[in-house]
């Protein structure tokens, strides 16, 4: 099994991922194929993942949020896309699930990166420590005290 890694432009907090990803349109071509369920989160991105037969045997999106590596959803789909100006790219489904990982420091990269399931950082679940659902901030600053 193998993850992938990209980064979330512009988005501050694990919640804005989740509120930016309910306001997206359906999935484009959804219904003409009958392979995408309605509503599942979407992104493209310009390559192909050489690697995607791995990848959907189980992997998931790791999404960096302010130079850490906050969360994951599961990928559903890849497929090949067009964008709206004709340019060929890749479309990758995602599980409406996110899920909270330990997070770790990771530096700007353009596009994404292939993780291994061994070097991918743990689950957090829904809730951490006591059972309190810690605020994205709040992670971040014990994750780089090495608390968490």
């Amino acid at each position: 099994m193998l993850h992938m890694v990209k980064l979330a432009v512009g988005v501050g907090s694990i919640a804005e991922l989740a509120q930016r990803q309910q306001a997206n349109p359906p999935v484009p071509g959804d219904g003409l194929d009958g392979t995408t369920p309605s509503g599942h989160p979407w992104l493209r991105t310009r390559m192909y993942p050489r690697r995607a037969g791995e990848i959907l045997e189980g992997g998931s999106l790791y999404r960096v949020i302010a130079g850490m590596i906050m969360c994951r959803q599961r990928i559903t789909g890849i497929r090949p896309d067009t964008r709206d100006d004709g340019v060929a790219c890749a479309l990758i489904t995602l599980d409406p699930l996110i899920v909270p990982v330990a997070p770790r420091s990771m530096r700007p990269f353009q596009g994404w990166r292939y993780l291994r399931a061994a070097d991918a950082p743990p689950d957090l679940g829904h809730s951490d420590m006591n059972g309190d659902i810690l605020p994205d901030d709040m992670r971040r600053e014990l994750a780089a005290l090495c608390l968490i």
